[in-house]
């Protein structure tokens, strides 16, 4: 068994979020100003985490994000940003560019949330899952791969809790391997449904659904234990649990 801590991470707000208007992929904006700060916040919460992989989506604000955690991470050491392009936001299609209001309204006249809308020329939620379904595969074995030598055999790590106020709740000594993911808001929504629905991922006690899948605000976090069976032949999925969800404790009241 390998178990290691899963941090994925929004990157941090651009000029189209603050004015309400779709990026997806067809547009790769750079962070604002704002952006930049709550990028440098998240860094500060995450100063001290010891972060053994790194992996960003290849468009500029996951980029740029990712790059300014690392800068200010105390116990980094000369590890590559691995950029992933199964990591990038969702396609919104025609409606990239405009309004959320007028997606909202297009959803509203199809009968559908928006949250499950897709525009004509966008991704739908199925093939969102086939990019995380192969994003998490190349992770996997990456993590085994590079991390052989924390293979144990035997029982699973099960990690302790309560979690609450730390950047690391929930991560004991037993777990050496640390894999920070920065994305996107459509991206980790639909991610977060299918760790929960397809890959049967716990979830706190007590923790309310509808935050759970609620949309992730800029540099929030959600962080996992996953735990992998690894032999010569292959590297399965044993085990996943949420510690947190949306968490944005660093980022202060003007900077939201």
């Amino acid at each position: 068994m390998l178990s290691f801590v899963l941090t994925i991470i929004r990157h941090g707000e651009t000029q189209y979020n603050k004015d309400g208007l779709l990026q997806g992929q067809g547009i790769d904006s750079s962070l604002s100003e704002i952006g930049v700060q709550q990028a440098e916040a998240a860094a500060q919460y995450l100063q001290d985490v010891h972060f053994t992989n790194v992996f960003a989506s290849d468009m500029k604000r996951a980029k740029q994000t990712a790059e300014i955690i690392v800068s200010k991470n105390k116990t980094w050491s000369n590890l590559d940003i691995v950029t992933a392009p199964s990591l990038k936001e969702r396609s919104f299609g025609i409606a990239e560019g405009g309004q959320v209001e007028d997606m909202k309204n297009m959803a509203k006249a199809a009968g559908q949330p928006i949250s499950e809308y897709t525009p004509p020329g966008g991704e739908t939620m199925d093939q969102v899952k086939i990019r995380i379904s192969a994003f998490l595969k190349f992770l996997f074995q990456q993590m085994a791969v590079e991390h052989q030598d924390k293979i144990r055999h035997g029982d699973e790590f099960q990690p302790d809790g309560p979690f609450a106020g730390h950047s690391d709740d929930g991560v004991s000594d037993d777990v050496l391997a640390h894999a920070l993911v920065v994305s996107h808001g459509a991206y980790m929504r639909v991610a977060m449904r299918y760790f929960i629905e397809d890959l049967a991922c716990t979830v706190p006690p007590g923790a309310n659904m509808a935050q759970v899948f609620s949309a992730c605000p800029n540099t929030g976090m959600c962080q996992f234990i996953v735990t992998l069976k690894c032999s010569d032949a292959s590297v399965q999925l044993s085990g996943m649990k949420c510690v947190f969800v949306n968490r944005q404790e660093h980022i202060s009241a003007e900077n939201r």
